[in-house]
Order: structure tokens, then sequence, then C-alpha cells
């Protein structure tokens, strides 16, 4: 049995080679998979709904001072907007379960923590791809998280077919949630360069956006580059 009591933690530390440390602790409601906010913080102009919003946002800014993904990852990111996005660290990541670690690009760390971050902080359309969020692989290359994306959301339509409710089996539906995704990511990229530094940030929001572009079109070939995993399956 799943236990949706248990403590969604995920912490990541970059050690520099410099001895220089930055830690994050993001806390999800076990539940909801909303991230909790725990440190303060006063979100200034690039966090504003109305800065650079999605053509797609279906947020009013009457209702939405902020856009929830801008507000979450503006204080973390601009720890990062004076590093090379091309610079070695070593990244850890604790959770409930087991600790990760890797030593990676600074880009590549980051992308993986602002993933959890942007489709948990309450946006209506990142908001689809959160049931991955619980079960988090950090530093996922493109081919792993292709097969998570399509391995979720395909558990989904089961669910849903169990309940008696019409299955989108072809994945049309996340093919759908994808492209809105690179409407997203553009807008975040405008935001994100206001941060005036270096490129850890914004280069680490692109390598995002390259899973979000690559996915459409690896389900309009029919997933063919997983055959090779069932040919021999006797199931």
């Amino acid at each position: 049995m799943i236990n949706k009591k248990k403590p969604l933690i995920f912490i990541y530390r970059f050690l520099f080679n410099n001895g220089k440390t930055l830690s994050f602790e993001i806390n999800l409601d076990s539940e909801t998979l909303e991230y909790v906010a725990g440190e303060d913080f006063a979100p200034t102009q690039i966090s504003k709904l109305d800065y650079h919003q999605c053509p797609n946002c279906p947020l009013d800014e009457k209702e939405h001072i902020y856009c929830p993904v801008a507000r979450n990852l503006e204080h973390i990111l601009r720890k990062f907007k004076d590093i090379v996005s091309y610079e070695k660290v070593t990244v850890l990541v604790e959770t409930f379960d087991r600790t990760y670690s890797t030593q990676t690009s600074v880009q590549h760390g980051l992308s993986s923590l602002m993933g959890i971050l942007m489709v948990s902080s309450g946006c209506p359309l990142l908001g689809k791809l959160k049931p991955m969020v619980r079960f988090h692989l950090p530093f996922a290359n493109l081919e792993e998280t292709i097969f998570r994306s399509a391995s979720t959301y395909l558990l989904g339509q089961f669910i849903k077919y169990k309940k008696g409710e019409q299955p989108d089996w072809d994945m049309e539906g996340l093919v759908r949630i994808y492209q809105e995704i690179e409407d997203v990511n553009a807008s975040l990229a405008n935001r994100v360069r206001s941060l005036v530094g270096r490129d850890a940030h914004i280069n680490a929001l692109i390598a995002l956006d390259v899973f979000a572009k690559e996915l459409p079109q690896t389900i309009r070939e029919s997933l063919q580059e997983f055959e090779y995993l069932f040919l021999n399956s006797k199931n």
C-alpha cells in the first residue's frame, strides 16, 4: 500500500569545488503534492502575474498578484544568477527513502530542482504533471523523462477506464499538455532573463524545455524507441 502520509521532502545540496554549498529543502503536501513554502521571501516585479504572463495562462491578476511558479522559483534562481551553467558541482538529493548523488553541471542539477517546483507551485497548466512528482527521479535524462511521462499518463488513463470514464490511450491529451508547457517555458524564460548575471539559471530552464519539445514528437512516433523493451516480454 502507498503511504500517503509519508513526508515528501526533497533536500537538494549543491557542493561546489571552492567549498561553497547551497542547500534547498522542498516540502510538498503528501496528498495534494503542492509546494509548502518554508522561508519568507519578498518576490519582486519579475514574479508579478502580468510580467511576461504566459499567453495561455488561465489565472486572473485580480485574484493572483504573483505567478505561482515565478514566485517560488525567484528566491532560488537569484542564488544561481552569478554562476556559470557548465560549472561542475556535486549534487546530493536526500529523500525519505534514499539519497541520490551525482557530479554534474550546475545547469543539470538546477533543472532537476526547478522541475519539482514548477509542477507543484499551483500553476494550472504545469500542475497537470504533478503525479510525476510523487516519484521524482533526480537528474533524469531525456529518455527517462519521456518514459516516466508516458507511463504516468497511461496509468491515469487506466484509472479513468476503471471508473467508467473515457480513457485517452493515444495520449493526445499528453501531447496537448506539453504543447502548453512550451508556451509556459518561453514566458518563464523571459522572466528569468531579467535576473542579470551569468547563465546557470536561464540554461537550466532551457534544458527543461528540451523535454517539452521532444515528447510530443516521440508520442506521434508511437514511442518506437521503447519497443525493444517489450520484444521478448512474455506478458
